[in-house]
Order: structure tokens, then sequence, then C-alpha cells
């Protein structure tokens, strides 16, 4: 049976007012590749809109607060951190984005983790892309996950 449909076919919220408060964490990545004058206009802070990397940080945090807003069955949760890391990789002239998302409640947080990866991303190539419109968001998955009924979960 889909969760998200009820007996008549229709769209629903799965309740889960019976569920336990449990510690909920997701951490996802995600890349960006662009042309070598992007990356270093990126590294070297010289784009025209701002330091893009600072921006992109705010945002992923804020795209983690606003999963419910933008995902239709997504619960609004109480987030209680929200942690962010970005690993340059010059070798292939990208950028990497690690979201990481907490909550003490009743349903996960993997969505959160990877919309603000992905807003995270997207504000990267806003605020770069007068110097390369090719750039590729690539790579978004869910590293690991952890809390509530099914447990565990490691990316292999």
């Amino acid at each position: 049976m889909l969760t998200h449909i009820d007996e008549k076919n229709r769209p629903k919220m799965v309740d889960v007012s019976p569920k336990d408060d449990t510690l909920r964490i997701a951490t996802a990545s995600g890349v960006i590749k662009m042309s070598k004058a992007a990356f270093e206009a990126v590294k070297q802070n010289t784009g025209k809109k701002g330091p893009v990397l600072q921006t992109a940080v705010v945002a992923a945090i804020m795209g983690a607060k606003k999963t419910s807003e933008l995902i239709p069955m997504c619960h609004a949760i109480n987030i209680q951190a929200v942690d962010t890391d970005i690993v340059e990789m010059p070798e292939i002239y990208a950028y990497k984005l690690f979201v990481s998302v907490k909550s003490l409640g009743k349903t996960g947080v993997e969505m959160e983790a990877l919309s603000g990866v992905s807003i995270g991303l997207l504000t990267i190539y806003d605020m770069i892309k007068a110097i390369d419109k090719t750039m590729q968001i690539t790579d978004i998955v869910l590293l690991n996950k952890s809390g509530g009924k099914s447990g565990e979960y490691v990316r292999s």
C-alpha cells in the first residue's frame, strides 16, 4: 500500500503522531563542476555577486529549513542543527557541498539534507553563472541517516 495515497486514491500526508520522538540525523552531498575561470573566481572571491561559498552555506541552511514548503508531503519539523562543509576539488574544477541536519522528532531529515545540498549548489550556480553557464550539478546523494524505525543507513 502506498503511504501517501488514501483509501479514495487521493494524496495525503502520513500521520506521524503515533511515532516516538527520536534523534534523527542525515547527511547528503552534491557536486558542482565548472570551468577553471569560474572555479578560480569562486576560490579567489572575485565573483560580482559577492562571497559565493559563504552565501551558498547560508542558502543550504535556508533550503533545509524550508523543505516542507517546497516538497508537498514533507512534514514541517523542528530542526536542531544544520552543519555544512564545502570541499574544493581542483583536479576537476568543482566544489562538493555536504549538509547534515539534526532533529529530535517523529520523522526523518533526509529530505532536509538533500534540499539543503540542492539549494546550496543552485546558489553557487546563480552567483557565478555570468562566468560559466555550462556548470553541472551532479551526484546529489544521501550519504547516511540515523534514527527512527528504519534505523541506520550508510551509502556504500
